[in-house]
């Protein structure tokens, strides 16, 4: 089990990815706080207790388990310069056999927005689901009118594939989402969304 966690550990170019630590409930705190109004438009509905302690701790042992179970890989992306938590990434839906897919969702706190963060992230996630886990599909969606996270997938070499309707419940109502993919070995050349 320590071996899964200690694996569940990324590093990129200017940051860390790693799993979420009970040190980290102040700083992930004030990150979603201060980033909320930039954030709530494109999430689930935050829960009333969605900030506090004890919150956060169940999310610290669910990415624990999930890690250990092989399903999830929730991780915080810290910037190494200053050790700031800058957001999160979480490689979720792990399905093995004849899938070997998994299903991509991120989130960056708003200061730390359009600074290349998240697509490092991605590039990085992404090589590790193909050559350390061995998946062959990575699969991502967002709003249709989510332009910034439809360009970043884009720029980490994702490729629409569609429209999911009343895909996800988001800010409170059931909404279509955009499909997007990334293929181990990818041949498909280029699929822009009309």
């Amino acid at each position: 089990m320590l071996a899964r966690a200690r694996r569940a550990r990324i590093e990129t170019e200017r940051m860390t990815l790693r799993l979420p630590a009970h040190g980290d409930f102040r700083s992930w705190t004030a990150l979603r706080q201060t980033s909320a109004d930039f954030l709530k438009p494109w999430e689930p509905t935050w829960a009333s207790d969605h900030l506090t302690r004890k919150s956060f701790t169940n999310r610290v042992y669910w990415a624990q388990r999930a890690v250990n179970q092989g399903s999830a890989m929730p991780l915080f992306m810290i910037r190494r310069d200053g050790g700031v938590l800058v957001g999160a990434i979480t490689l979720d839906n792990i399905r093995r056999g004849p899938a070997q897919s998994g299903t991509l969702g991120y989130w960056i706190g708003a200061p730390h927005a359009r600074q290349g963060y998240m697509r490092e992230a991605i590039l990085a996630i992404v090589h590790h689901a193909f050559t350390t886990l061995d998946l062959s599909r990575i699969e991502a969606a967002c709003l249709p009118e989510n332009a910034a996270s439809r360009g970043v997938l884009e720029k980490a070499g994702f490729k629409y594939e569609g429209v999911a309707q009343s895909y996800l419940q988001i800010n409170g109502r059931w909404r279509n989402h955009v499909l997007y993919a990334n293929l181990r070995g990818d041949r498909r050349g280029r699929t822009d969304a009309g």
